[in-house]
């Protein structure tokens, strides 16, 4: 299943420049750096990157969460991703979490993380000009579970996400011996895997993922898929041929290491930034 090498000495730009590569042209845009959260081992924080004219009508928001395999990586992963959503209108931010180290945290803190995230963003929506009712989560990998989880494992104390966009998305999990072993013995996986918890009312959900992807597998995201639509939620799965992880072309090791076809990359992009724009999230294109 999950088979993302966790030796922390394997370098960023194995992650992050791939990614990084396919950054927009950008716009001139507000940034801030706030901490959301105290942690054991410090503080957390959201980068927040403010479209051009924040005055006037509140604008939506979409929060993101990089991969890693819960145990590397940090915020500026996700930055080659501000200039797509931020230049089109949205608030982008981008949260960092608690990373697995079998001592002090394990995914269930990166979860509470991830919905302490989202409740931040909810309560500075006057200050930053948004909307609350329009919180997007957006998570790529590990970063989708712990999207997922946000809008699945919401509490009478956190709230859910508005809408989820997931990419390669590690949305079931109970078969990852990886994300198994992240955890104290004798846990019971199935309480932090999304797809066995699916009911009625979660938010709108758009997926898009490969069709050989070993690493976070089609098997899984279809059965989430699946249990979304059963239960009456509207979900879009985008399926691309020929492609595992993070659309890493066949033929190169999918090793949860993203080495993405350009070209399916940007295709995959383009339907999640569909469904933003039929979801009342970005404007329509002219």
């Amino acid at each position: 299943m999950h088979n993302l090498v966790t030796a922390t000495v394997l370098s960023v730009s194995a992650i992050a420049l791939p990614l990084a590569a396919q950054a927009q042209d950008g716009c001139k845009l507000d940034k801030s750096e706030h901490v959301f959260s105290q942690a054991p081992n410090g503080p957390l924080k959201t980068h927040v990157f403010s479209p051009p004219g924040t005055k006037g009508k509140p604008r939506p928001a979409i929060v993101i969460f990089h991969g890693g395999g819960w145990v590397m990586g940090d915020p500026s992963w996700s930055f080659w991703l501000t200039d797509r959503f931020a230049c089109k209108g949205m608030v982008t931010i981008v949260a960092q979490y608690r990373l697995s180290d079998q001592k002090t945290a394990s995914p269930a803190e990166a979860i509470d993380d991830a919905r302490a995230a989202i409740d931040w963003t909810r309560a500075h929506a006057k200050e930053f000009n948004i909307d609350p009712t329009r919180v997007a989560a957006l998570g790529w990998s590990a970063g989708a579970h712990l999207a997922a989880s946000a809008a699945v494992f919401a509490t009478d104390k956190t709230q859910s996400p508005d809408l989820l966009a997931l990419v390669s998305p590690a949305v079931s999990v109970v078969e990852d011996n990886h994300f198994r072993a992240l955890f104290p013995p004798g846990t019971k996986i199935e309480d932090f895997s999304p797809a066995e918890h699916v009911r009625p009312g979660l938010p709108p959900t758009v997926m898009v993922t490969g069709r050989t992807d070993t690493v976070t597998p089609l098997a899984g995201v279809t059965k989430f898929q699946e249990r979304m639509l059963a239960a009456g939620n509207v979900s879009v799965l985008h399926v691309y041929d020929d492609v595992g992880h993070l659309f890493t072309p066949a033929g190169h090791p999918d090793d949860g290491f993203p080495k993405p076809d350009q070209a399916v990359q940007a295709e995959a992009y383009e339907a999640i930034d569909r469904f933003l724009i039929e979801q009342g999230y970005l404007p329509a294109k002219r």
